[in-house]
């Protein structure tokens, strides 16, 4: 793809949104981003990549809301990365990640706020994924081994913790569809299919692209 085009996907859990978003990043002969943005950010920080995978269950205090509040010094107009909580530069560093790979090459973003990390970019294509239940629930059980009494519960959990990260760091409500491009019931069309869509899709909005 040219203009270094990036597809970022949020998902429901269990809706197979990495999957699709790896499909659809081998189809279009792009690279393909995951926790491999963990391991990136981890490497260049110096910070324990387990530090990069906890934040997203311990989102509590807004950034945006104590930048306004005065709560951080400001050394030269700018807040000072040392004097943040540690969940809130674990964010910024991971966004300057996922800025710098957009501008590399193009590529398939899962997660991580992606969507909103470059809503200033016009060579992205925003996606969400979601699923029934009852497919969500057959995922869990076949592809993350969960136990059957235990995949509602978990499933819920996921679905708040991603949902209360992304709420935390953005102006906008997780899964809200005028946070995104297009919108995929992976139970309707399937994962295969559901990557087809999303190809056909980039395909399309590139061509619109100046």
């Amino acid at each position: 793809m040219k203009n270094n085009f990036v597809i970022t996907i949020s998902r429901q859990f269990g809706s197979g949104g990495r999957e699709i978003g790896r499909l659809a990043a081998e189809a279009l002969g792009i690279k393909y981003y995951d926790n491999e943005l963990i391991t990136i950010a981890a490497k260049e920080s110096g910070i324990a990549p387990e530090l990069f995978e906890n934040a997203e269950k311990t989102a509590s205090n807004s950034l945006l809301y104590s930048l306004a509040m005065g709560t951080y010094s400001m050394v030269g107009g700018v807040p000072s990365m040392l004097e943040m909580p540690l969940n809130d530069r674990l964010f910024l560093i991971q966004s300057d990640v996922i800025k710098r790979l957009a501008q590399e090459s193009p590529c398939v973003i899962i997660g991580r706020c992606a969507d909103y990390v470059l809503r200033d970019n016009p060579n992205c294509l925003n996606v969400f994924i979601h699923a029934d239940l009852e497919n969500r629930i057959k995922r869990a059980t076949s592809s993350y081994n969960l136990p059957l009494a235990k995949c509602d519960d978990v499933i819920q959990k996921t679905d708040k913790k991603r949902a209360t990260y992304y709420n935390y760091y953005t102006s906008r409500k997780w899964g809200r569809s005028e946070n995104y491009d297009l919108c995929i019931n992976s139970s309707c069309l399937g994962v295969a299919k559901s990557a087809e869509v999303i190809v056909d899709f980039a395909k399309i909005k590139q061509t619109q692209l100046v």
